[in-house]
């Protein structure tokens, strides 16, 4: 995720773009649940093609057009732009896949991983210093992921994968020199000549205008529910401490969790009934850890 700038305080606005860009995140698993009879690439595409227009229409309307042109004329910015849509696409698609195939408690383990993730990622590329107790809110992760490595027999890959994915394209995405609705609306760019080349092979064989209006529908939706609250976030984010983000960002991991165990049943079994809360320790450790640092720079 992009990372503000300093705040000496929050604003409203930026406090509920945040917030309704959360709660939308959080609501999506019922979204993609309702097309889960749809395969996760057709998905994508249509995320893809379908977030254009809103996106564009947002440019227009803030008159930025000018930012996106200059970077489609500048190779490395195109470069850079490609990776981190590459990554963003990968996420999507496995995130789709885990909604569609029950394993929804496997992307809300990814996402409250995250945080820690980009700690540990800013620890070994940037050289930054973390306090002991980050160290052991990343070891407790750590711990966690292997306690349900060793139950299954197999990596949670559906976990480390959102989570690297989505880590890598936040860390990535701040070197990215353009504002944050012009470099969203310039990877789905980038990402629409092979969306639109797969549904042209796909033909009459998808399901946009031949299975029904409801799909139809529900793809062209797809797009609001892809582009609206990432806008939303990258918007609110400016006007927002870190700490505030910090905590915020857990209210979309926290629905997909509870709507995966109460509204799609998916068993809750010991091993993660064990590392599911060591996990929440790690969270707590590192939120308070990451308020404390606030509130010692403010003063």
């Amino acid at each position: 995720m992009t990372t503000p700038a300093p705040q000496t305080g929050d604003s409203p606005s930026g406090f509920v773009y945040a917030t309704l860009a959360y709660l939308m995140w959080g609501f999506l698993p019922l979204y993609m649940k309702a097309i889960d009879h749809i395969q996760p690439v057709e998905i994508i595409a249509h995320r893809i093609l379908w977030s254009i227009p809103i996106a564009g229409l947002v440019l227009l309307l803030l008159g930025r057009t000018g930012d996106l042109i200059r970077a489609l004329k500048t190779p490395r910015m195109v470069a850079m732009a490609g990776v981190t849509a590459a990554l963003i696409s990968i996420n999507w698609g496995v995130y789709v896949w885990a909604i569609a195939n029950d394993r929804a408690l496997d992307a809300a383990l990814g996402y409250y991983i995250n945080p820690l993730f980009s700690v540990a990622l800013g620890a070994i590329l940037l050289r930054e210093r973390l306090a002991p107790v980050q160290w052991v809110a990343v070891g407790l992760a750590a711990i966690a992921v292997t306690i349900l490595t060793l139950s299954a027999g197999v990596l949670p890959w559906v976990a480390l994968v959102l989570m690297t994915t989505f880590g890598i394209y936040g860390f990535l995405r701040k070197t990215l020199p353009i504002g944050p609705n012009q470099g969203f609306l310039l990877e789905v760019l980038l990402l629409a000549p092979p969306a639109l080349a797969y549904l042209v092979w796909l033909g009459p064989s998808g399901h946009f205008l031949t299975t029904g209006a409801t799909d139809t529908l529900l793809l062209l939706g797809t797009g609001a529910v892809t582009a609206i609250p990432l806008m939303l976030y990258a918007n609110g984010a400016k006007g927002l401490r870190l700490s505030t983000i910090g905590i915020l960002q857990y209210i979309a991991p926290t629905m997909i969790f509870l709507i995966a165990v109460f509204v799609f049943a998916e068993p809750f079994g010991p091993a993660r009934a064990v590392a599911f809360p060591l996990i929440w320790a790690a969270l707590i450790l590192y939120t308070g850890s990451m308020i404390r640092t606030a509130r010692a720079a403010r003063a």
